[in-house]
Parts: structure tokens; C-alpha cells; sequence
């Protein structure tokens, strides 16, 4: 590990039945001759509470911790993740064993920080419903609301005679014949990411009253459940585990090309750093990095070659401190036999080690700072929960609408942060928001003081129309919005995504999808497309208004990628904002301190000009999956369609 340029080595998150293989025998040898040879070589040690996977015989013990699915079936032991968040007796043994290790190596130099758990609701398990959550959520409900009359006003539960008497009463959403109440559903995806976030803060606590480390969490991509904006208010860093190849296959709408298979979507990957980095304003970490093919997508393609050094590259560039492999060594047992190492299973060499260590090499001879982003993009999970409980259409996802517009910022060469709603926008020249579902008054004047002292605002399709109790505003969408839009939402329609929709800009017909808003603009508000067809021809579709020192854009459609890039320049050049022409796809740019990463997701090559001497690492002509440093901003930066 050492002779590759690792720094930092992680072990020990699934370690409860080898620590403790039974009550009260614990056994912590093995993991000090570890930790101790890491530590005679140089290596910084991060240590995992190992409580992913609670052993057999406290499950045998206390089979009340497991988790239940909505029908009430108990997820059983044989995998990982089967524990229950709110479990009182979990919570206990909990404290227990992360108390035990902490203290144990207190005062061990090589520990510098811990990884609470490992990808928490991974497999579908921040949601359990279970009889202790059943007790919890009254208990959450009874917290939020004034007393019960409270929560049936805002949920608005007359509808199909959904009152209650009580909070007691007050069930998890098991199975109906139906669909269930949104605002229940939404209050219960609230719930139980609250519920994670107590548990995780069980972790930190214990840890820091034994030590000075740094604490994380292991976060997953594109995940939906468990809001990373509360759950990082406890940890010192954000890190989240990065597998390109399997995210372009399971949580991607569209197929992947056979480029994506090899080194997967630099937007897609890009987003999630962008989110770790922003979301407590620090660098982040990855803490797994695909070493190479791995176990658990539809299909395990090999990476191209130079792929592993191009992800190390690219996240750095986002902002990464770190970048951790897992795993080092393939494992000879276990349901992740078929997951890539570093090193294959006899101990040699495998694809991804030459590359982590070229990436380390050349990374050495770079210190940058933190990443300034003029753009900030605006992600909110209630409004993800909100929109996927109804959404209208069943192509209408969320993420994948927010990273239409993020794809075509990131086009343009312009760095981001994808920031919650209520961050501070002070910072920023554009916000970005593509689906502000749930507003209420505070949102809008907090986006309207942005606008009012000259700041540039682009909204999406389907904002302000609800509250956030999850119910229709009383006035037409976009609800609280509409005074600083300087529109009302006259008419919505939804169709599938083969069905062509189009708008027209100038005289240009422009490619629209999934999602339709027929707008009633005030005479303040400037037309800029119109709908081509249907019996919403002719009416507007997307509106610029001027408002104080700044401007705000409504988008009513789901944009194709030509307007939507022709709304983003015109953003950005309100803004002041500099930028690139549109970049290639699956090349982007990505600055950090002054050094600009220039990244290419594809098997082509492509010419770079650069000032004489810029080029820090790589070199002017980009291969397949490779990356070049330079010393130069982006938009001083020309690249070419392709070498000859």
C-alpha cells in the first residue's frame, strides 16, 4: 500500500462478529497487528463502527432490532443492513460496542478518523416499519404539530375520512389497497431520515468523547432517502462511495453507450461530488472509489484503460481531499467475491493498481484549496419525496430533471454547488432551481432578496405548488413564487416521454419532454418561447422578468438540451459569469485553486490549447479516459472536436 502512494487505509465496518463472536468476548488482536502494521508503514488509519452487520447471536438474542418491511415481515439475518434505526435495544448495544472501540484506541497516533456504520439505507433500509417505529413516529408527529387537530388541518386528512383521534393512531404507511395519503407519506420520509440521523448521532457523540478524529459517513450516489443535507450537520467531512460503471446501469434513466459502460457519466459522478462538496462547505472524501469491475450492476464491464486514474482525477478536481479504493484485495468468500481489488486475490497486481498509483504519483505534486463555484444549483430532498409520492408522469423523476440542468452547466465549464434551498446565496452570481415543489413565503423572500440585489435566477417546471405539508397552495402555482416570477401557472399537462413537445424561441423550434405549463405572464414579464401545439399553442411557455438589480427565468417545460443550454448562456452572461463554449460530451472541466482538471469520459482524443507551460499533468493531446492539469481558467481553455 505504501509503495502505491496510499496515505489513508479504512477496515474494520463489518467487523462486529470477528470483535465480539460472543457477548462480552471481545477480541481486538487482530485488528491492532493491523492497525500497527499500517501504522509502522506510514499509513493513517480510518476505522468504521462495525454496526452495518449486528451478529448472529445478538440477532438470536433480540430479534426485536430487525427491521420490517411495510407488510410487517422482518428482514432476517444473512446479509447486512437488517437493523432497525429506532430499535431501543439496537440503540443500546450500539453505544456499547462503539464505546468499546473507541476507547480501545484512544490514544492510537495512526487513528485519525471514523466512518460511522457503512451507506446508511443502503438496500432499502432507511424506511423500516416495524413496531418501535410505529412508537417513534407518533412520538416525531407529536414533536412537529401543536396536537392532533393540527396535523389533520395540514395534512388535509378529510379526504376519504383519513382523520385521527390521536397520535397514537397514527400508523406507518403499511400496505393499502390504494395509494396513501402524501403528506403521511411525505412526514414518514421525513421521520425516518430523522431517525437516521439520531442513530448516527449516537456514533459521533461517542466517538468524540474519546478522541480527536474526524468523523464520517460513507454516503451513496443518486440516493434518494436519506437527506445528506441534516445528516452531515454531525460530521466533520462528507464522503460518499463513487462506482461509475454500475451507477450509469441502475439509477440512470437512459442506456448507457458503450463509453459510459467503460467509465460511466461524468455528470452523473460530477453531481454527487458537487453535492458531498457543498453540502457542509468543506472538501470531501471518497471513500470508495471502483477499483475496477465490480459485483452488483446488471452487467460488469472491465473499465477502459486509465479509467481508475481519471476518476482519482476528476475528483479531485470537484473538491476531493481523499480518494480511498474499495477494496484493496479481492475477497476469497462472502457475496462480494465478484467485487474488484487492487490487487486480485493471489496478492498480484490487478487492472486498477498501476493506475492508483500513477494518480497518486501525479496528484502528489498538486495542492490546491477549496473549490469557488459562481453557480449555485439549488437540490432539496422533501421536494424529491414530494414529487416522486405524485409524480404526474412516471418518466417525471427528479433527479434526473435536476441533472438536465446541471449537465448543461457544467457544458459550459462553469463549476457548481448543489446547495439546499435555504443555504445563504450571498456567494453567488446564478442560483439554479429546477424543482422547487414545496415553497412557502420564507423561500420566496429568500430567493426574492437574491434577485432584488443582482443576482440571476433560473426556475423550473413544477415550483411553488405546494406547501410543505404537501398540499396544493390555495393560489395558482407557482404558489408564493408567482409575485417575483411575475406569473401565474394557468394550465399543466403531462405526457410520455416519446411524445415530442416543442417550443419556440425567435422564430427557432426547440425540443421539450415529459412536462407542459401554459403561463399567464403579468406585462412586466417578457415572453421568451412559446407551446407550438395542442390547445396550449401560442401560449407561453418559458418568461424572463427584470426584478430590483437582478432577473428571474421561468422555465414551465421539461427542456431539451438545446434550450435548455440556450437558457443557461443567457444566465450566465446576465451574471457576468465566464464560461466556455459548449464543451463535448463526456469532456469536462472542472477548476479548483487556479488548476482547471480537464477530464474525458470517452474513448475519442481531442486537441488541447493551452498558454506555453500550463500543462501541469498530462499533456496537450487528451486520450481515451485520460485527464490533463493545466494552469489555466476554463474559459481560456480551446479544445478540438477531435486529434487528428
Amino acid at each position: 500500500m505504501a509503495e502505491a502512494g496510499i496515505e489513508y487505509v479504512r477496515l474494520a465496518e463489518f467487523s462486529w462478529g470477528v470483535i465480539e463472536p460472543t457477548l462480552g468476548g471481545l477480541d481486538f488482536s487482530w485488528l491492532d497487528e493491523a492497525v500497527d502494521i499500517l501504522a509502522d508503514h506510514g499509513l493513517n488509519v480510518v476505522l468504521c463502527t462495525p454496526t452495518a452487520t449486528p451478529p448472529k447471536w445478538l440477532v438470536d438474542e433480540h430479534p426485536e432490532i430487525l427491521q420490517a418491511d411495510p407488510d410487517g415481515t422482518p428482514r432476517h439475518f444473512g446479509s447486512r443492513r437488517h437493523y432497525c434505526f429506532n430499535s431501543p435495544r439496537y440503540r443500546e448495544e450500539t453505544r456499547r460496542i462503539v464505546s468499546e472501540m473507541a476507547a480501545h484506541y484512544a490514544d492510537h497516533p495512526a487513528v485519525v478518523g471514523w466512518q460511522t456504520d457503512n451507506e446508511f439505507g443502503c438496500h432499502g433500509t432507511v424506511r423500516c416499519y416495524c413496531e418501535d417505529c410505529s412508537a417513534a413516529f407518533s412520538e416525531w408527529l407529536a414533536a412537529k404539530y401543536d396536537d392532533v387537530g393540527d396535523l389533520n388541518e395540514q395534512w388535509g386528512t378529510t379526504f376519504w375520512s383519513q382523520q385521527y383521534a390521536s397520535f397514537e393512531a397514527v400508523d406507518p404507511p403499511r400496505p393499502t389497497p390504494a395509494d396513501h395519503h402524501p403528506s403521511r407519506l411525505l412526514d414518514y420520509y421525513r421521520f425516518a431520515t430523522d431517525s437516521v440521523i439520531e442513530y448516527n448521532r449516537i456514533h459521533a457523540d461517542l466517538i468524540r468523547e474519546h478522541g480527536d478524529w474526524f468523523v464520517t459517513h460513507n454516503f451513496m450516489g443518486d440516493f434518494e432517502t436519506l437527506d445528506m443535507h441534516k445528516v452531515s450537520n454531525d460530521l466533520d467531512l462528507v464522503s460518499w462511495d463513487s462506482y461509475p460503471t454500475g451507477f450509469v446501469q441502475d439509477r440512470r434513466a437512459a442506456d448507457p453507450s458503450m463509453d459510459e459502460l467503460r467509465a460511466g457519466d461524468p455528470d452523473q459522478v460530477g453531481l454527487n461530488h458537487d453535492l458531498c462538496r457543498a453540502t457542509n462547505d468543506a472538501p470531501f472524501w471518497v471513500m470508495e472509489q471502483q477499483p475496477g469491475d465490480v459485483n452488483w450492476p446488471p452487467s460488469c464491464p472491465q473499465p477502459g484503460d486509465g479509467a481508475m486514474r481519471l476518476w482519482a482525477h476528476h475528483a479531485v478536481g470537484h473538491g476531493a481531499d481523499a480518494v480511498l479504493y474499495f477494496r484493496w484485495r479481492r475477497c476469497l468468500e462472502g457475496q462480494e467475491q465478484y467485487h474488484a481489488g487492487l490487487m486480485k486475490q493471489d496478492g498480484s497486481p490487478d487492472r486498477g493498481y498501476n493506475e492508483a498509483k500513477a494518480a497518486a504519483e501525479e496528484l502528489t505534486t498538486v495542492d490546491v484549496d477549496h473549490v469557488d463555484a459562481s453557480v449555485a444549483l439549488l437540490h432539496d430532498y422533501d421536494n424529491w419525496w414530494a414529487i416522486g409520492v405524485q409524480p404526474h408522469a412516471p418518466e417525471f423523476d427528479y433527479w434526473e430533471h435536476l441533472r438536465c440542468y446541471y449537465r448543461v452547466l457544467r457544458a459550459r465549464g462553469v463549476q457548481v454547488d448543489v446547495v439546499h434551498p435555504d443555504a445563504p446565496l450571498d456567494d453567488y452570481e446564478a442560483v439554479v432551481a429546477p424543482g422547487l415543489h414545496l415553497v412557502d413565503t420564507e423561500l420566496a423572500d429568500h430567493l426574492t432578496q437574491f434577485v432584488e440585489q443582482g443576482g440571476q435566477l433560473l426556475v423550473g417546471a413544477r415550483s411553488g405548488v405546494k406547501t410543505p405539508a404537501n398540499q396544493l397552495h390555495e393560489t395558482l402555482a407557482p404558489g408564493p413564487l408567482a409575485d417575483l416570477t411575475g406569473l401565474v401557472v394557468d394550465q399543466h399537462e403531462s405526457y410520455p416521454e416519446d411524445v415530442p413537445l416543442a417550443v419556440e424561441v425567435d422564430g427557432d423550434e426547440y425540443a421539450a419532454t415529459i412536462w407542459a405549463e401554459w403561463l399567464d405572464p403579468d406585462p412586466q414579464t417578457t415572453v421568451v418561447a412559446t407551446h407550438t401545439s395542442g390547445p396550449g399553442a401560442g401560449r407561453p411557455a418559458v418568461t424572463r422578468r427584470n426584478r430590483g438589480d437582478g432577473s428571474v427565468t421561468y422555465c414551465g417545460v421539461w427542456p431539451g438540451s438545446e434550450l435548455l443550454d440556450e437558457l443557461v448562456a443567457e444566465l450566465l452572461s446576465r451574471g457576468g459569469i465566464k464560461h466556455t463554449s459548449r464543451l463535448p460530451d463526456g469532456v469536462r472541466f472542472n477548476e479548483r485553486d487556479g488548476l482547471t482538471w480537464v477530464t474525458n469520459f470517452t474513448s475519442r482524443q481531442f486537441e488541447l490549447d493551452v498558454p506555453m507551460g500550463a500543462v501541469v499533468s498530462g499533456g496537450q493531446t487528451l486520450g481515451a479516459f485520460d485527464v490533463a492539469v493545466v494552469s489555466t481558467a476554463p474559459h481560456l481553455i480551446s479544445i478540438s472536436n477531435e486529434a487528428s
